[in-house]
């Protein structure tokens, strides 16, 4: 009886279907969930959640299974939270990081682990340079990219003076020095505020600063509950209509619906620039922002775009691998191919530091319409690669 059993138990295993020897295939998504970030975090769990629907819940003919942790957008926390997915979970690729701190901080035990990392956002200059990882992938251009774009566009508005305000942290450093680096006009004056447990959220004294230096132009780079909190006291501050309003990560799907609630106007007619935005005419875009609009009843922020973004590219290069997810350097070789359609509607190369050289489009916040949301308008940057490449010794 004892080998008749073991006969049939064998017997149970060869008919069942083949997938149900297989292991899940275990994405680790590290990102913000509570705290005044907690409003991107939530746009990058509903935007994975909807590419995971999307792809039909598997990569690879293996099943898909997300873990998600929250680095309360803390350093220390982000790297506690990276260890645990890699030694409690077993995750088998590392996604996620909206801020280049954490991403920084958990950089090691990342490296240590040789694990396959995609960055949704994170792009700190140290990463994109000297400390470059072979399988390390972002979703959009390194952190100076976006600012460069932004800096060409405020010279073709015909900006002659500008103030720049940011966060006192890794992005806000990259953020003036990309600026400053293709900004053809004066920079009269730059503040870096309080980040951290305790950001600064009162701005009334460098605005005061912003009137007094004859600024014709304003950058700001607020990401988070900072940006409404920011948009509101610019509103307040009767700059508006004399100096023009430039940023970056500050106002976007995330907080205009509030702020229109609020009759913020002061912010209609301010532009950025971005890889993306949720009126370019491609199918996957259109599908993507009208899924997770009626899904969501909200319009997706560019994290949103990025993460959902991260789950199509994944599944192209896992499916191009038979489902092994064994070989980092393979998976990472197959992910910097970007063989897959995204949502930009664009295809883009990745240079040797993992990082995407984008097109960036002018964007504008426009309040023409019954909700107010970003226009995109012209190309403003194109094919420039992020200058820390050359330091990248891969």
């Amino acid at each position: 009886m004892k080998i008749l059993g073991i006969f049939l138990a064998l017997a149970a295993a060869m008919a069942a279907p083949a997938g149900a020897q297989t292991p899940p295939i275990k994405i680790g998504v590290v990102t913000t969930l509570t705290g005044g970030g907690a409003v991107i975090g939530r746009d990058v769990v509903d935007a994975v959640n909807l590419g995971v629907e999307h792809i039909g819940g598997s990569m690879g003919g293996r099943k898909v299974e997300i873990v998600y942790e929250d680095d309360g957008l803390k350093p220390e926390l982000g790297r506690q939270k990276t260890q645990k997915l890699i030694q409690q979970d077993g995750v088998d690729v590392l996604g996620g990081y909206i801020w280049s701190n954490v991403l920084l901080a958990s950089r090691k035990p990342i490296v240590d682990a040789g694990k396959v990392v995609v960055s949704v956002n994170a792009g700190p200059s140290d990463i994109a340079g000297k400390l470059c990882y072979e399988n390390f992938i972002a979703m959009h251009a390194q952190n100076d990219v976006l600012p460069m774009a932004v800096g060409k566009l405020m010279n073709l508005r015909g900006a002659k003076k500008l103030y720049f305000m940011a966060p006192n942290y890794t992005a806000g450093k990259d953020f003036l020095q990309a600026v400053r680096r293709v900004y053809t006009g004066e920079v009269v004056g730059a503040d870096m505020t309080r980040w951290g447990d305790d950001p600064q959220l009162d701005f009334s004294a460098e605005l005061s600063k912003v009137r007094a230096s004859g600024a014709d132009a304003l950058f700001a780079f607020y990401p988070g509950a900072a940006g409404a909190a920011f948009a509101r006291q610019f509103d307040q501050s009767g700059l508006a209509g004399k100096t023009k309003l430039f940023t970056a990560f500050t106002l976007d799907q995330l907080n205009l619906p509030s702020l229109q609630a609020a009759g913020v106007k002061g912010v209609l007619g301010s532009e950025t620039a971005d890889f993306w935005a949720a009126d370019l005419d491609n199918a996957e875009n259109k599908r993507f922002v009208k899924e997770f609009n009626a899904k969501y009843g909200r319009l997706p922020s560019n994290y949103a775009a990025t993460s959902y973004d991260m789950v199509t590219q994944l599944k192209a290069a896992v499916d191009e691998l038979g489902g092994n997810t064994k070989e980092a350097a393979k998976l990472s070789a197959a992910l910097r191919k970007a063989a897959y359609r995204s949502v930009r509607g664009v295809q883009y190369r990745i240079g040797k530091n993992g990082f995407p050289v984008d097109r960036f489009v002018a964007v504008e916040v426009d309040g023409s319409g019954p909700v107010w949301s970003l226009k995109s308008k012209e190309v403003v940057l194109e094919g420039t690669a992020d200058p820390h490449l050359a330091a990248c010794p891969l």
